[in-house]
């Protein structure tokens, strides 16, 4: 495959607008598909695991958690290696690989016998989930690093569709039983696969390309590498706090608007379809207006200030109808990691982009460790019997913390040069 030369700047109001190039629809595809897929198979998962392994419901939720964990850990592990990887042999084989890794999951998902297996196909999807580097480091490859952040922010957004989308279509295919959505995100996956095969091209040149070396491959090596490039490591810092900030929403949000709010599952999985819904619309109209305007860094922090008040806004209030009026503020987060991603791609070099990308990918792994370690226990001590006072906002205040100490460590974040525009 040919090599694609960096988009154009972006063309002045009046002029045609540059057409998205192929590499970057694909990405912008499978991260479409992987959401949709992991949404399939939400409404079925408890069921899966009530039936393989003959447990009860709280105990298919514990089960549910281990899992998830499997997931992060592996993700967090593999996601420095699948960066220096692509750095190695190119972007298209390491993303190609990971869709029809996503495409077996899905099989073994389908077909498991024991609830072993559901362990073996977490940790595989963990393994290719680690591959968010890779297809963030396709954007920076052919975009000029103005324009980064309006393409990353097009991938939260085919994402939040994919995931508005999908848990609709799985609770539906699911009435059919539980294998079906499985089965139906394995076609997905390897539709996506023989998309990419004819039409994805390499977009990593070969003079930018690198050797392997194991010992920048381990999380501990990636660190070491990643400190010795000026102010990624506080801005690495930043993108921790605020994946833990912002985890507090999927982590409690069931409970907390059940136990304080009296709300049924049909409104919570309303609420929840709004927020993916009103982030879509904020990635896709404002972000890139607001990062034209008024750059990389102040558009990031203004989007974690508005959403850290947000997080102390509903550890404040006990009123439904407020919490919902306060949701477009919520989706504000959607502002905050596609800069600072974009700010990550402008402290790296060509041959550098798939390790910082690998390195991110498993600092928002970490972050997926800490949040339900922090914010679930923190609502059930105060909302169980021991606490001193019933207090479901407490999750809340904790995030809105690591909110605030994202935006002390973003000011103290040196630019990439006096002249950046970022």
């Amino acid at each position: 495959m040919a090599d694609q030369p960096p988009l154009s700047p972006a063309a002045p109001s009046g002029t045609k607008k540059v057409p998205i190039p192929p590499a970057i629809r694909f990405v912008l595809a499978t991260m479409f598909l992987n959401a949709v897929g992991f949404g399939l198979i939400v409404p079925v998962m408890p069921d899966l695991i009530r039936n393989l392994g003959n447990v009860p419901l709280d105990q298919a939720a514990a089960i549910g958690g281990y899992l998830a964990f499997t997931f992060a850990i592996f993700q967090f592990v593999f996601s420095p290696i699948i960066g220096n990887l692509s750095d190695r042999f190119g972007r298209r084989p390491v993303l190609l690989g990971a869709v029809a890794g996503y495409a077996v999951d899905f099989l073994l998902l389908a077909f498991a016998p024991t609830l072993g297996w559901l362990y073996i196909a977490r940790g595989i999807a963990g393994m290719f989930g680690a591959t968010n580097g890779p297809a963030q480091s396709v954007i920076a490859d052919i975009t000029t690093p103005d324009e980064r952040a309006r393409y990353f922010g097009m991938i939260g957004a085919a994402f939040g569709s994919g995931f508005v989308l999908g848990p609709a279509i799985g609770g539906a295919l699911g009435q059919f039983g539980h294998q079906v959505p499985f089965l139906v995100a394995g076609v997905l996956c390897t539709a996506n696969f023989f998309y990419g095969y004819f039409f994805l091209p390499e977009t990593l040149k070969p003079e930018h390309r690198r050797a392997f070396e194991w010992r920048r491959a381990t999380p501990g090596g990636a660190l070491k590498m990643i400190s010795k490039l000026p102010g990624l490591l506080p801005l690495s810092l930043v993108y921790l706090l605020w994946q833990v900030a912002s985890l507090v929403y999927p982590m409690i949000w069931h409970f907390y608007a059940m136990g304080r709010y009296g709300w049924g599952s049909g409104l919570v999985a309303i609420t929840l379809s709004m927020v993916g819904l009103f982030m879509v619309v904020t990635q896709i109209v404002l972000l890139p207006r607001l990062v034209k305007r008024f750059g990389e860094r102040q558009t990031a922090t203004f989007g974690i200030a508005l959403s850290t008040v947000t997080l102390f806004a509903y550890a404040a209030t006990g009123v439904g109808w407020l919490a919902i009026c306060l949701i477009p503020m919520m989706a504000m987060q959607a502002l905050v990691h596609p800069n600072l991603t974009s700010m990550m791609t402008r402290r790296a070099d060509a041959s550098t982009q798939g390790e910082v990308q690998g390195f991110a990918s498993a600092v928002m792994a970490i972050g997926s460790l800490i949040a339900p370690l922090l914010f679930n226990p923190l609502l059930s001590y105060f909302t169980g019997p021991s606490a001193p006072i019933v207090f479901y906002g407490a999750p809340f205040i904790a995030a809105g913390a690591c909110g605030i100490l994202a935006l002390l460590v973003l000011w103290l974040t040196p630019r990439v040069t006096q002249q950046s525009t970022e």
